[in-house]
Formats: C-alpha cells, structure tokens, sequence
C-alpha cells in the first residue's frame, strides 16, 4: 500500500488534527515503514503456531472462596453520620 498526501489528509482529519509539510511527509514516511514491516510479518509461515494473547502464560490467581462471618451490622452503622434502623441515610439524588 502506497501512502499518499491525500491519505495522510484524510488520517488527518480522522485524528482531527492538523500538520504542516514537513510532518505529512515525517508521518507518511513513518506509516509507510509500519505497513512495510507487517507486510514482511504476513510473509512469516505461522502453520500450527497456536494463537495467543500474551507471549508467556498467564493463569488468575483466586483465593478460595470461604464464607466468612461478617461485622456485626452495629460496627458497621457505628461511624454513619445518619442512620435509620439498620440502614445507611444518604442525600437523594434522583428526583
């Protein structure tokens, strides 16, 4: 793919920037050495190469999951500047 002015116009306008001169020509210079480069990555044989998302393994590590007690709810509602009953009095904030 030949990178051309009218192409660097319209990537600027999508980027919703604008460069002079010497950018365009910096820019399409740095494009076209990026599309050359993945043109010479598609020549690669990746015949039974799996596909993968990271270039080592990656496992989560989860903790098991324990029912636990949990605080009373007095502790809880004990530092609540309002409270009613054994629940939380917050500002409304949808009319």
């Amino acid at each position: 793919m030949k990178i051309d002015g009218d192409l660097i116009k319209y990537l600027e306008s999508l980027a919703r920037i604008e460069l002079n001169e010497d950018e365009e020509k910096k820019v399409g210079s740095e494009i076209q050495d990026i599309l050359t480069y993945i043109d010479m990555l598609n020549e690669l044989n990746t015949d039974g190469v799996e596909a993968m998302s990271h270039s080592f393994p990656i496992t989560n590590v989860f903790r098991k999951d324990e029912v636990k007690p949990s605080a009373p709810n007095e502790d809880i509602l004990a530092n609540a500047p309002h409270k009613q009953d054994t629940c939380f009095v917050v500002p409304k904030t949808v009319e």
